[in-house]
Parts: structure tokens; C-alpha cells; sequence
């Protein structure tokens, strides 16, 4: 039969042919990119010494699952209570045409979950079933150039119930050591109630 089909895939000049070979992974340079460039720990140290306004925030993005494709683990914190996240996600990368979209998952057990960044085959006991989509919340990045991409969620998209807002917004740069992150919470009136309001967040990988 292997040779029968050999023969075939010879006779068409090999068209048609391709869905009897081993597949192959079909990320592109650019979603590979992306995905090496977000992981790390980053800081916005720099940023609170020169204003104020803002706070020294630890932000860690751990790769887990990846045999399952492109996750990662994330915390985030003051950074003088990294034990303590105030915001803890699971974000899903993939690509659609040039678009790439960062969907974003909450855990129902968050708790047990914190620090594991230390010994990250402890994430391999983590299940979908730990998980809560949070639908409409996915950021749509588009790459500008080399290790540069942004993007932001959709407009109205994305629920809230934080400080009595109705919707969040988030924009996003991810550069090669930098991301930029400006997540804002509005309420019915579009009034802003959390969120910086200056700009966004910088933060500096360590």
C-alpha cells in the first residue's frame, strides 16, 4: 500500500500528497518571536523612581504547556509583595493571519497556584479544567517590526465589575525587553474609576 501511494504522490508530482506526511509546526518567525520576547520577569522600578503616580510592579510570564502550544503562567504585584499577586492570568497566544491574540484565562484556584513560577513542572499538574475564559478580555496584537508588536482589546469588550466599572480596556507594546501595558476600567458613563491616568505601565525586563 506505502508503495501504491508513493507511486501516486510521484505520478501527481506530489500534489495533494502533503496530508500523508508527518506534520509539521507552522508557527510563524514572527509568533515565535512574540512568544520568546513576553516571557521573563520585568520590573516598573524605573518608571515609580521618576513619578509618583506609579507603583514598583513585578510582572512575571512563565511558559507552561507547551505541548499543548503557546501558554503562560503570569503574575502580577507590588513588587515588595511578590508573594502576594493582585492579578494572577493564563494567557494563550496564537496567530490569525497577521493578527496574534493573546486570549486571557483566569484560574478558579489561584491560590494554589502562586510562586510555582520557581519550579515550573509543577504547572504540568494544571488542567483546562482549572481555568475560566474570560471572554471578550483577548488582546489583538499586530507586528510592527523586528521584536516589536501592539495592540489592545476589542472597544466595549471586555467586562468588569472593579470599582464599579462596566468594561476594561487594555493596551499593549511588547518590545524586546520592554512591555508597555495601560489597563483602564470605565464605568456606564465611560467615566474612568481604576487604572493609571497618565499612560501605561513600563515595564523593563530584569
Amino acid at each position: 500500500m506505502r508503495n501504491v501511494l508513493f507511486s501516486l504522490c510521484i505520478a501527481l508530482g506530489l500534489l495533494g500528497c502533503k496530508s500523508a506526511q508527518t506534520p509539521k509546526n507552522t508557527d510563524s518567525s514572527a509568533m515565535k518571536e512574540l512568544v520568546t520576547i513576553m516571557q521573563g520577569h520585568y520590573s516598573s522600578e524605573k518608571q515609580a523612581n521618576l513619578d509618583k503616580d506609579y507603583f514598583n510592579i513585578s510582572l512575571r510570564m512563565t511558559p507552561i504547556w507547551k505541548s499543548k502550544g503557546h501558554y503562560l503562567f503570569v503574575e502580577q504585584a507590588l513588587f515588595n509583595k511578590q508573594d502576594q499577586p493582585y492579578r494572577v492570568r493564563i494567557y494563550k497566544l496564537t496567530q490569525k493571519g497577521d493578527q496574534f491574540i493573546s486570549t486571557i484565562y483566569t484560574l478558579k484556584d489561584e491560590k494554589k497556584w502562586i510562586g510555582k513560577w520557581a519550579t515550573p513542572e509543577a504547572y504540568d499538574q494544571l488542567t483546562e479544567a482549572d481555568i475560566e475564559l474570560k471572554d471578550g478580555c483577548e488582546v489583538v496584537l499586530k507586528r510592527l517590526g523586528k521584536n516589536t508588536f501592539e495592540g489592545a482589546t476589542g472597544d466595549k469588550t471586555c467586562p468588569s465589575e472593579l470599582r464599579g466599572a462596566r468594561w476594561a480596556n487594555s493596551k499593549v507594546t511588547v518590545t524586546q525587553n520592554t512591555i508597555r501595558s495601560w489597563d483602564q476600567g470605565f464605568d456606564k458613563d465611560g467615566k474612568q474609576v481604576w487604572g493609571a491616568t497618565k499612560g501605561g505601565y513600563e515595564f523593563i525586563k530584569m
